[in-house]
């Protein structure tokens, strides 16, 4: 009996201790994940859609995106809420890294921003050379512009147009100019809507469906230029971030399998995004 009784036993730690593992081995898959803090244009563009599960199957790594606008996405990176930042306006990128937050900045891939208006064009900016000089134009008439007023990283090039301009903008807020408060899918939608000019990365242009009697109107000035940067946030100053699976990630993102991944990205037939990770990566 008492034999019988010590084989119970000895299973039941058997039974037990295989539970355990199981389950550690469960919880600690689920928890090779990483947050990336990254931009609304990426996102509506289809890029992460396209991208992340190649990089999921060759790594294992789970990748969660919180997709906001750049401001919103450095900021939670400062809090230590995601543990990569990927996002398009240089100059907090480097300040972000500047002040400790990040490791380092290293540029990953570029497209460009393009004016949007109505098929009418009734402020008359079609084709001109300078995005400057169309939104100057725009003041002048008093045209509606739908501004995504989120400090985003689109948001940051538009008023850096406006500034070249001579003009502030938000003298007019709440009359010809409109702040959205939105992503660049729902300022679209409230261009579309009014109708109304607007500022677009290409790529969320090219992805959007609801464009009404929306056209492109202004591109090709260097001015209209859109740098996307990748950041490892600091271990050292968040010590939570998953520092060997976000380097994992960018290591990916800069090498040629990722670069590659990137350039082969097309919406109806267009290139979105022109990779341009310096050899050697990160």
């Amino acid at each position: 009996m008492k034999n019988t009784f010590t084989k119970f036993t000895a299973a039941l730690a058997l039974a037990t201790m295989a539970v355990f593992s199981a389950a550690t081995g469960t919880a600690q898959a689920a928890e090779k994940f990483i947050t990336v803090a990254s931009t609304t244009s990426t996102q509506n563009s289809g890029l992460y859609d396209f991208m992340l599960p190649i990089f999921t199957k060759k790594t294992g790594i789970q990748v969660r995106v919180v997709a906001v606008g750049t401001g919103q996405a450095i900021r939670l990176a400062r809090a230590g809420d995601a543990d990569v930042l990927f996002v398009h306006h240089k100059p907090s990128e480097i300040k972000f890294v500047a002040d400790g937050f990040g490791v380092k900045r290293t540029d990953v891939m570029y497209n460009d921003f393009v004016i949007i208006g109505p098929k009418a064009d009734p402020a008359g900016v079609k084709g001109m050379k300078t995005a400057a000089g169309a939104l100057a134009v725009l003041a002048k008439k008093k045209t509606p512009f739908a501004s995504r007023g989120d400090n985003s990283g689109t948001n940051k090039a538009e008023l850096g147009l406006w500034k070249i301009s001579g003009i502030d903008p938000k003298t007019a807020s709440g009359s010809w100019y409109r702040e959205t408060g939105s992503g660049m899918g729902a300022t679209l939608n409230t261009a579309a809507a009014m109708p109304a000019y607007t500022l677009s990365d290409r790529a969320t242009w090219l992805k959007f469906k609801n464009k009404g009697d929306l056209r492109i109107l202004v591109e090709g000035d260097e001015k209209l230029f859109n740098q996307y940067g990748i950041i490892l946030i600091n271990p050292k100053k968040h010590p939570q971030v998953k520092a060997k699976l976000g380097q994992a990630f960018i290591d990916w993102v800069l090498s040629p399998e990722g670069q590659g991944v990137i350039h082969s990205y097309k919406i109806k037939g267009q290139q979105a995004f022109f990779p341009n990770a310096p050899k050697g990566g990160s």
